[in-house]
């Protein structure tokens, strides 16, 4: 029997408000559930992460092991961390510098259907915010720049974010495509038999 979370996930601070809600395997490890986090927003991967419940934290730990940080993502799942915390809700944040804050509820735990694949996508509103605009501030400032063809910045916004950012577009059929790389990634091939000679 294979377990299924179904996940809302918000990112905060900003308006109009990102939210996905996605379904992924109830055992999968946090640092898969990064890569998830990051098709369903629409991010590129291209910053450090953390998990956060309480005071304890998840993401890629220093490697010479100097600093404090978080602990391993790839040594904690989604199913441990209900167990041993007994927390429904978690705190992902994305890019230390644009401190992208975002709040991930657990709404239920049930079987999945049969053939049905992981990540899935249920729902989606909002365009996630350009990586690298500079958080919500800068988000803000973004849009204001975009919608006013007057403002000193408009020009250089619409060159900057390729001319068509609609913040109400979460971008559905990208979020699907994304997903079913991962789940084509994470599928275990049948192994080629060996040659007999």
């Amino acid at each position: 029997m294979t377990l299924i979370a179904r996940l809302r996930i918000i990112l905060n601070d900003v308006d109009p408000q990102p939210m996905r809600h996605i379904e992924v395997p109830l055992k999968i490890r946090l640092d898969r559930l990064h890569e998830v986090i990051q098709a369903a927003m629409g991010w590129t991967d291209a910053h450090l992460y953390e998990f956060r419940v309480g005071d304890a934290g998840w993401g890629v730990p220093d490697p010479d092991g100097i600093y404090d940080g978080p602990m391993d993502a790839k040594k904690m799942s989604l199913e441990k961390l209900i167990d041993q915390i007994g927390t429904r809700t978690i705190q992902y944040i994305y890019d230390f510098g644009d401190d992208w804050d975002h709040s991930i509820r657990i709404e239920r735990v049930n079987e999945a259907a049969p053939g049905m694949t992981c990540p899935r996508l249920l729902k989606a509103a909002g365009a996630c915010p350009p990586e690298d605009v500079g958080g919500a501030w800068g988000y803000e400032e973004f849009l204001e720049a975009l919608a006013d063809p007057n403002h000193e910045q408009h020009a250089d916004m619409v060159h900057w974010s390729g001319g068509n950012f609609d913040a109400e577009d979460a971008g559905i059929a990208s979020i699907i495509e994304r997903f079913e790389r991962l789940a084509k990634k994470w599928t275990t091939q049948p192994r080629k038999p060996k040659p007999t000679i």
